[in-house]
């Protein structure tokens, strides 16, 4: 597998003939809305031999509308598969998913599910209420492991992924001891248990979401540590890279001091923003794919730039209304750049948020990089 930067003059044909592959399989697997039509700056991966450095594990988000095509494309590329998820209600009671269709494709790609656990509310939103209810009260949690190992049974489930966010700081405590008590349970029985946690840099960093996440109950109690290295650009955020590396390493140097490297998880986006100019606080950017970005880009002829310090790329256009935006997105080479920082730190692997996304060139890149480790 190659990485190839298009300039100008390049063409898909002359770059297929270039490599010698078809301009049928460059297109697909880079997902090109119009083959005629690529813009300088723009990445393609170039199908080919590859050496991986080694096996990983890869985690995967998905929501229940995930088309039945995607998933099937991004199963042989996971080792868990979360279906996103089951709320928790202040009483420990928690509300199912229509996740059967994914537990029975995850299974046969030798997949292993993982009941996914959030203190989303009725609003929609994460509510530290419902965190802080539950952590406070030994009722409510023996009620919410009871639910727990009755779904894991129901429904098949390998174990439990906890996704517990905006959590008070004066529940930090709290959290921990309800980490431990669930560990103490699920593992005897057999089951993995995984969490979530925000991206830190020190462990007295404060805010509603950090404070309460501690890297070293996390470490100790959960197989695997999953760190949200993603949203530093954000739909309410000016323009800019949504994983930067720079930032991912300042996270990652702090990380492997509180949790053991072989559990942690790198976060990993598979989307990007789309911002309207001049940038105003308060307005939304909207979330665009990967490949919807790319082909955005050669739609308008925008030409793509590449940020070394975020190593990220980001382009500008104008749009038919005469509106400038500023989209910023991942492509093969901020792919690379992210999964390189597996191998340097030593980590288990990586965590995609979320795989409702086609990512065929992503999993191109990976696969050249790593194997991947089926654990069922």
């Amino acid at each position: 597998m190659r990485i190839f930067v298009v300039s100008k003059g390049d063409s898909l044909y002359s770059i297929a003939r270039k490599f010698g592959v078809s301009p049928t399989e460059l297109s697909y697997i880079n997902a090109l809305s119009d083959p005629d039509r690529l813009t300088i700056g723009q990445t393609l991966v170039i199908p080919g031999g590859s050496a991986p450095q080694g096996q990983i594990e890869v985690n995967g988000y998905a929501y229940p509308n995930i088309s039945d095509t995607v998933l099937s494309e991004a199963l042989p590329y996971m080792t868990v598969l979360c279906p996103f998820s089951w709320h928790i209600d202040a009483a420990g009671g928690i509300t199912p998913i229509d996740d059967k269709r994914m537990i029975s494709r995850a299974y046969e790609t030798a997949t292993a599910p993982m009941l996914t656990l959030t203190n989303i509310g009725t609003s929609g939103g994460f509510s530290s209420d419902i965190a802080h209810a539950i952590f406070t009260d030994d009722a409510a949690q023996t009620t919410l492991i009871d639910n727990i190992l009755a779904a894991l049974r129901s429904r098949g489930y390998y174990g439990v992924n906890l996704n517990i966010e905006y959590v008070y700081p004066f529940d930090r405590a709290g959290y921990n001891a309800f980490l431990k008590k669930l560990s103490e349970t699920l593992h005897p029985k057999g089951y993995y248990l995984t969490s979530a946690i925000a991206p830190k840099t020190s462990d007295d960093q404060y805010g509603l979401l950090y404070t309460a996440h501690d890297y070293e109950a996390h470490g100790r109690y959960c197989d695997r540590v999953i760190i949200m290295t993603y949203e530093w650009g954000y739909t309410y955020s000016a323009p800019q890279a949504v994983s930067p590396v720079d930032r991912m390493r300042k996270v990652l140097d702090y990380a492997v001091t509180k949790i053991p490297s072989g559990k942690i998880l790198l976060g990993f986006s598979n989307y990007g923003y789309n911002w309207v100019l001049p940038w105003q606080q308060g307005r939304a950017a909207s979330v665009i794919s990967n490949t919807a970005a790319m082909n955005l880009a050669a739609a308008n002829f925008a030409q793509i730039k590449f940020n070394e310090q975020a190593q990220a790329p980001f382009f500008n256009y104008t749009d038919p209304s005469g509106v400038r935006h500023e989209v910023w997105f991942e492509d093969a080479r901020s792919v690379k750049a992210r999964l390189q920082l597996v191998s340097e730190y030593d980590l288990a692997g990586i965590s995609y948020w979320t795989i409702n996304y086609q990512n065929r060139a992503g999993f191109a890149v990976l696969e050249s990089m790593y194997g991947v480790e089926k654990i069922i």
